[in-house]
């Protein structure tokens, strides 16, 4: 009895082995038809084999369905691996993308959120949350988070000249002029900064 069992566990592991093999395969061809722009045959490259628990397939099609400008497929695909993995941040970078293309706005705004919630300091959130609050003209919002990535990377020219125009919004024109003769420092000639600065008397 003993010898059986342990050939059917040999023979278990072989075939998972031999599994594993050919997920790596058709891994790699779909990645070669990407590179040649073929999203469809990449797609389908995975299909054939497709485990709907698989959270690498799951955030490939994503990716693939994404780059296809089929959005909403790309969109469900993400919120599979999130379901599967809800501390993923790659997933929800995915999903955020594929809203954004679509145009859902609070959605996206949510999601930054729940990436935040992971990881407070998650420099690319807070940028993007701050530039969405923006635009939005909700400059007190969009400060909180431009100063955290400023705290992060002081001398990061996107942080500094994002932070620059949101101090200048809220009339806080010293911290502005601070902010603006910052970026100057990092890129000499700014044009954005050099305009801010002539709204400053």
């Amino acid at each position: 009895m003993m010898k059986y069992l342990v050939a059917l566990i040999v023979l278990v592991s072989s075939l998972n082995h031999s599994y594993a093999i050919d997920l790596e395969q058709f891994f790699k061809k779909s990645y070669e038809f990407e590179y040649n722009g073929n999203y469809q045959k990449a797609i389908e490259t995975l299909k054939n084999v497709y485990d709907k628990d698989s959270y690498e397939m799951n955030l490939r099609l994503g990716w693939l369905y994404y780059m296809s400008s089929l959005f909403q497929e790309s969109s469900d695909y993400y919120q599979k691996c999130i379901s599967a993995k809800s501390y993923s941040i790659e997933a929800k970078f995915g999903l955020i993308n594929a809203q954004s293309a679509m145009g859902y706005w609070d959605a996206v705004v949510k999601q930054y959120g729940e990436i935040l919630k992971i990881d407070a300091n998650n420099s690319k959130a807070n940028y993007q949350l701050g530039y969405i609050y923006y635009n939005r003209k909700d400059f007190r919002n969009a400060l909180k988070y431009f100063e955290k990535v400023v705290n992060l990377y002081p001398f990061d020219h996107d942080a500094l000249l994002m932070n620059a125009w949101t101090q200048l919004q809220l009339s806080k024109f010293n911290d502005a002029k601070l902010m603006f003769e910052k970026v100057l420092m990092n890129t000499p000639g700014d044009e954005s900064a050099k305009e801010g600065l002539s709204y400053i008397k």
